[in-house]
């Protein structure tokens, strides 16, 4: 029987995000015990007061040197508290660094299909605020949990060294506490879950509400919208409300009964001394510590919630790096032969779907091909296998003679340029948006790059050029000024394929044909796959394949495909028929 993987543990992912500083964290809480030590001498120089002045000591300067003594500890132990937080807030930076650094780094290397599953929303709540939430946790966490925890250890032992009784005394009000507590465990048990799985729906469903705010007053929906966005809110909090009101009188007993230890020192200590039993200096001795015996333990309780969230929050970043990557080679075992690429039987399933159903194709080296098929046909899907944003599920897609699996994802990308239809604009100049296909490019070849693919002259009509920033996902531009500069950027990168993917949806005719001439250029000597619902675009392609309900149907040169394919020329026919009515509205709004 195959044994199973043992699940990593939360500190050992901690470990690993902290990289070199994770000795930090053990230095935070070497320091935390010291604190802890310089603590516990104040309550020792107390009691020794107490005894002098009942056995009548009236040397004032023994009580000044106690005080004084006093007065240093607490400034050393406030000293070693400020050193170990501090330690613990860069260990800590350094583990949310590494945490998000290592999310960002596995979203690059696991299948597109895994990530188009969630929500964006999902991914930017984890990455951001979920992560960012563990801070004020995680750097308090380390010092504070241990030093309220260790220095009622040392106090219950050294009182149990005093007199066992007093020790054991101590604990009446705390067995009376924790019963009140577990009976809150038990009432509010599934509460958490719940309370955390409705606030997760509730940072989603804002994220969402506010990314599409522009579509949701152009269509005037915003109250069946705001509707969604209110009962999440409203769930989110009746959740809390309810889980609160089940724990209410278990946490409020728990919190009264267990610091109050004097409700069986008292008692048992008087008892003890009355019978002789116990000297009155020692049993002052055990009220003074006892006094704050429990109260370090309250403290250190009230951090179990953030624990418990922290532990969430690392289970759902570790759930997105334990997923399953791309398989692909960290060298290259055999170099492809051209650029030739060959889908052989490619079946492909999404979400328990299979989309595609064995297609075969070759893509030659230096040629362009295009793919077309009725919306939903699965193009966009085999432009996406060809560019190894997914992974086949059986059969094979090789480049040069080898199969992609067997090539680096690094090199194999670096000879594919993608353009989709809704390429993602950074929030940065127009320049670096650009010079992102071909990292250290310098500002002569960017503009070289905007001027052959037909963008530079819209580009300088902008505010500051080259150096105008896009926005937010590029919303200062318009979709087809986007579309454009994605292209530059494609054709900046000069690798030897280029996938136009609906690339020119955005654009008008005219510059629509602009941004055909400057690929036309561009792809000189290189292979070209388009895919596009625009037939007129593609005509001249070498090879048109044609793809319905996830099978090759045909393929060919556009003659060959209007005398021998019916679904190509039903197509071609719906789109020079479409081009007549465009033409006809067109002259009805000239007149």
């Amino acid at each position: 029987m195959e044994k199973k993987e043992k699940k990593r543990s939360t500190i050992s992912w901690v470990m690993e995000f902290a990289g070199r500083k994770k000795s930090f964290f053990l230095g935070s809480v070497i320091l935390a015990i010291c604190g802890v030590a310089m603590s516990f001498i104040p309550y020792l120089l107390t009691a020794d007061i107490v005894k002098n002045l009942l056995s009548g000591n009236r040397e004032y300067g023994y009580y000044i040197r106690q005080v004084i003594l006093m007065g240093i500890c607490w400034v050393i132990r406030l000293t070693l508290h400020s050193l170990s937080t501090s330690l613990s807030h860069v260990a800590t930076f350094s583990v949310l660094g590494g945490i998000r650094r290592q999310l960002c780094t596995k979203l690059s290397k696991i299948p597109l299909g895994a990530v188009l599953d969630d929500n964006s929303g999902t991914y930017k709540n984890i990455i951001v605020e979920r992560v960012d939430s563990m801070e004020t946790t995680m750097a308090h966490i380390i010092p504070e949990f241990t030093s309220n925890l260790l220095l009622p250890v040392v106090m219950f032992i050294y009182i149990l060294t005093i007199d066992w009784r007093m020790g054991l005394s101590n604990l009446i009000s705390a067995v009376i506490g924790i019963c009140f507590l577990a009976s809150m465990l038990v009432r509010s048990r599934g509460g958490y879950e719940v309370a955390l799985e409705k606030t997760k729906t509730l940072n989603d469903t804002a994220v969402e509400y506010i990314n599409g705010i522009e579509v949701i007053k152009a269509f005037g929906k915003s109250k069946t919208s705001y509707e969604k966005f209110r009962t999440a809110a409203r769930e989110g909090a009746d959740c809390y409300i309810d889980w609160m009101r089940r724990c209410i009188w278990g946490s409020t007993g728990g919190m009264a009964f267990m610091p109050a230890t004097l409700l069986g020192v008292l008692p048992v200590g008087m008892l003890l001394v009355k019978n002789g039993s116990l000297a009155v200096s020692d049993f002052i001795t055990c009220v003074i510590l006892s006094a704050c015996l429990i109260t370090p333990l309250v403290v250190a309780f009230t951090y179990t919630d953030d624990i418990l969230k922290m532990n969430t929050i690392f289970g759902e970043v570790t759930e997105i790096l334990e997923r399953e990557d791309m398989k692909r080679p960290e060298t290259i075992e055999k170099l492809p032969e051209g650029s030739d690429i060959v889908l052989s039987d490619v079946h492909f399933t999404y979400k328990d779907t299979e989309v595609l159903h064995g297609i075969n194709m070759k893509i030659e080296e230096g040629k362009v091909h295009a793919i077309v098929g009725p919306s939903g046909s699965g193009k966009s899907t085999v432009a996406r296998l060809i560019d190894s944003l997914w992974d086949v599920g059986s059969g094979s897609i090789s480049y040069g003679g080898v199969d992609i699996r067997n090539l680096p994802l690094d090199y194999y990308t670096e000879r594919i340029a993608y353009v989709a239809q809704d390429n993602y604009l950074f929030d940065t100049s127009v320049m670096e948006n650009i010079r992102i296909g071909k990292a250290g490019a310098t500002n002569e070849e960017v503009i070289q790059a905007a001027k052959n693919s037909g963008c530079h002259e819209f580009i300088m009509s902008l505010e500051n050029g080259y150096g105008t920033i896009v926005g937010g996902a590029g919303g200062h531009l318009s979709g087809g000024e986007r579309q454009r500069i994605c292209i530059a950027r494609a054709m900046l990168k000069d690798a030897p394929v280029v996938i136009l993917d609906e690339a020119t949806a955005y654009t008008d005719p005219e510059n629509e044909a602009v941004v055909q001439a400057g690929v036309a250029r561009l792809v000189s000597g290189k292979t070209l796959i388009v895919i596009a619902h625009r037939l007129s675009t593609i005509t001249d392609a070498d090879t048109i394949f044609v793809i319905n309900e996830g099978k090759l149907e045909d393929q060919g040169t556009h003659k060959e495909l209007l005398e021998k394919c019916p679904l190509y020329k039903n197509m071609w026919e719906a789109h020079r028929m479409a081009k007549d009515d465009v033409s006809d509205s067109e002259e009805v709004l000239h007149v």
